[in-house]
């Protein structure tokens, strides 16, 4: 394996403006990223901070006890306990066979950078992930994208929740879900790695009773040997560290939708997009409802003084929120506003590791962290990444493609361009005129008929398009049939696309990370590990 580094633009303009340091987005965060005169800061504001470390390491410590692990993981439990240790964190939805090749990057981003602050720093520095196990979105997490006959198609766990279950509380049918991975291995063809990978894909799922341990195990399977810590925000255990916090969310939820509002209007008046969609009734919790088993949006309703949910299915007064949180705080859990702040009040982050989009939101909430008297961490790109597999390569080079512009808008129009160089031109001008004369003749065919008998018009129009129709049939033949004998270079084409940009989309947003072990070993993680990442913005190719 090597890198190869290039120069991309990043998925949103926001993200591409951070990317550069440019003056328009910087305001927006209280910290540069990679900056070592800003992390020393960020270490000198954290140990001016309190953080409950003992009992998050104990907790962590407790919740991955059933996952596999290493030393390198006792490691970090005892680092989590030093008062001088920090973390670099991240986080993502439990998607299932870890979901989207992103998810992988994200996790060697933090990794990756937790090795590199501590080497800078001269501190001890955690990686740890924490995994949406909240949310509610079961339409995220529950299904891969596979390449099946040159084609990118959707495949979805079979299983259905009709509830607005939290990802952490859907349980696997372990027989269905085994018949499912397996199917989902074996097509993408045998290699020397396949039954291995079967073996390893049936040992963590039977280790495993819901989506957010099956997602568990296979990552520190894969990441146990490098440290990595996991959190999961779902699990009821972890929400019982977070009662005071909840309760400062419900004690000052005015000024966390105010601030954030607030903040919102100024990054619009600087001709940015919103990403958080939010009012002015927002509390940003759920609650969780045991009666419906639902995850539950709250909202404050000023005329009531209440918090209340959907269709009024719930409702609180104040004083009872806070008799929930602290008592029962399993039952509530953050939003994409309160989440960051409860990761921050939790962990001592010298970086958060962000995709573009987690850029975008947390430049929104940087008024309310003030309002808390914190900072927002250094907000650090993850890694983006792409695989070039050395077939892939050799198409792009014979086609005489430029790598970069195939990342970034694929091969459509080269392909076009193609296409156009091999027509047969005198076909092509045949046809045209063949198609005029048709039209032509056709439009005195409909003078005539308006002056015998009007109510013939629309089934001449029937007629003439018919026969256009036939004409464009025989025409797209013969286009095919002289296509047919450039297969050979039209499907280099198709390959290229299908593995750089699926769809139109980034490799990362669409493949799942079995493909690549199938392909190359479960060994493939670990190659990868040993390679040198800088966190400088750039593309990351990984030659393979």
């Amino acid at each position: 394996m090597e890198i190869l580094n290039l120069s991309l633009s990043a998925t949103n303009r926001f993200a591409s403006n951070y990317l550069e340091h440019s003056p328009d987005v910087l305001p927006f965060f209280h910290y540069r990223f990679n900056d070592f005169a800003d992390d020393q800061k960020r270490l000198d504001e954290l140990n001016k901070r309190y953080f409950p470390r003992e009992s998050v390491a104990d907790y962590i410590e407790k919740f991955m006890d059933r996952f596999p692990t290493a030393q390198a993981v006792n490691d970090s439990l005892a680092k989590l306990k030093q008062k001088n240790s920090v973390v670099v964190i991240g986080g993502q939805q439990a998607g299932i066979l870890t979901g989207p090749l992103y998810s992988i990057h994200k996790i060697i981003s933090i990794i990756k950078l937790a090795v590199e602050k501590e080497r800078q720093l001269g501190v001890p520095v955690i990686p740890v992930f924490w995994i949406a196990g909240e949310d509610h979105d079961f339409h995220e997490v529950n299904h891969v994208f596979l390449p099946v006959e040159q084609k990118v198609e959707k495949w979805t766990y079979p299983e259905k929740v009709r509830q607005k279950k939290m990802v952490s509380d859907i349980t696997l049918n372990k027989d269905v879900c085994r018949e499912w991975v397996y199917n989902v291995i074996e097509s993408f063809g045998e290699t020397n790695h396949t039954k291995r990978l079967i073996n390893f894909a049936e040992d963590t799922l039977m280790k495993s009773s819901t989506f957010v341990d099956f997602f568990a195990n296979i990552v520190m399977e894969l990441f146990k040997d490098y440290g990595l810590l996991i959190v999961d925000s779902g699990d009821r255990h972890f929400r019982l560290l977070q009662k005071e916090y909840f309760s400062q969310q419900i004690e000052q939820h005015r000024e966390i939708t105010s601030y954030l509002l607030e903040q919102q209007s100024v990054i619009g008046k600087n001709g940015f997009p919103i990403t958080i969609e939010s009012n002015e009734k927002a509390a940003n919790l759920f609650f969780y409802n045991p009666k419906t088993n639902e995850r539950i949006l709250l909202e404050f309703d000023s005329e009531s003084n209440r918090f209340v949910g959907k269709s009024g299915v719930v409702s609180f007064t104040k004083e009872e929120l806070m008799e929930v949180a602290f008592q029962e705080p399993a039952k509530l859990s953050n939003n994409v506003v309160t989440r960051p702040l409860m990761q921050e009040w939790l962990f001592p982050t010298v970086a958060f590791i962000a995709g573009p989009g987690e850029i975008s939101y947390w430049a929104e909430l940087k008024l309310v962290f003030e309002h808390f008297k914190i900072k927002m961490p250094p907000i650090v790109p993850r890694l983006n990444i792409s695989f070039l597999e050395r077939t892939i390569e050799s198409d792009i080079n014979e086609l005489k493609l430029e790598l970069s512009a195939v990342l970034s808008k694929g091969s459509a129009m080269e392909r076009d361009q193609f296409l156009e160089s091999i027509k047969d031109r005198e076909v092509s001008e045949l046809f045209s005129e063949l198609k005029s004369q048709l039209l032509r003749q056709y439009e005195l065919i409909e003078a005539k008929t308006n002056q015998l008998d009007r109510s013939l018009l629309p089934l001449l129009k029937k007629n003439e398009n018919y026969l256009l129709k036939e004409i464009g049939f025989m025409e797209s033949k013969l286009e095919a049939s002289v296509q047919s004998k450039f297969d050979v270079v039209l499907s280099k084409f198709n390959r290229i696309d299908l593995s750089l940009r699926p769809d139109g989309f980034p490799q990362e947003r669409v493949w799942n990370i079995f493909y690549y072990l199938n392909q190359y070993g479960t060994n493939f993680i670990k190659e990868l590990m040993e390679l040198e990442f800088e966190f400088d913005g750039r593309h990351k190719v990984i030659k393979i």
